[in-house]
């Protein structure tokens, strides 16, 4: 069974194949990585991109460049970050991680190729007109997990329906995702016993 994260990164890849292949630039296409996050959260994610435009006959290097951008988890940074890659003329910019990367890029550029990867709904969002017609110069994967979150909390409350309150145990590099979950799940159905829920750091 394939695993999801490689499965995306596929999807990811096969978007981003033809662009470079297209582009039109007298130096080699650059390939322009935009995270929120650091490089250690999205080291999986790169190589299972990088593997998939190898499986496309594409050699790094010989075909593109790549050029990595990370906010280190500082989102003020994200806009002057988007604007470089713009400025240095990249083929595509991938969104990694979060929403704020994509819209940073989008707010970039209304001319170079976008691909995000999101766990929340891309036309909710702000990034695309509609999911079957995306529109502009922004397309990619959801994987609409912050949608479950209001029925995991359901569940939760179903499963100890005295419960008062629950925790969520994250990773630090995904506490976002989280608060984004929780928030989602605030505004479902099951709000009553979501707004119970708080993200803490430690």
């Amino acid at each position: 069974m394939i695993r999801r994260r490689e499965f995306i990164a596929g999807l990811g890849s096969a978007a981003v194949w033809p662009v470079v292949m297209q582009a039109q630039q007298p130096a080699m296409p650059v390939i322009g990585y935009l995270a929120q996050g650091a490089q250690e959260g999205s080291a999986e994610f790169v190589s299972s991109v990088r593997k998939g435009l190898g499986e496309a006959g594409l050699v790094e290097g010989k075909d593109f460049t790549t050029r990595f951008s990370w906010a280190r988890f500082n989102a003020d940074l994200l806009a002057g970050l988007a604007a470089d890659l713009v400025q240095r003329r990249a083929a595509v910019i991938i969104a990694l991680d979060t929403v704020a990367a994509a819209r940073a890029a989008k707010t970039a550029s209304i001319a170079t190729p976008i691909v995000f990867v999101v766990g929340t709904d891309p036309v909710q969002a702000g990034l695309v007109a509609s999911l079957n017609r995306p529109g502009g110069n922004v397309t990619g994967i959801s994987t609409m997990n912050l949608d479950l979150g209001s029925k995991w909390v359901g569940l939760l409350h179903d499963l100890l329906p005295i419960a008062k309150r629950f925790a969520v145990l994250v990773n630090i590099v995904n506490a976002e995702s989280a608060r984004s979950l929780i928030t989602h799940a605030n505004s479902g159905p099951y709000d009553r016993c979501a707004n119970r829920i708080r993200v803490r750091q430690h």
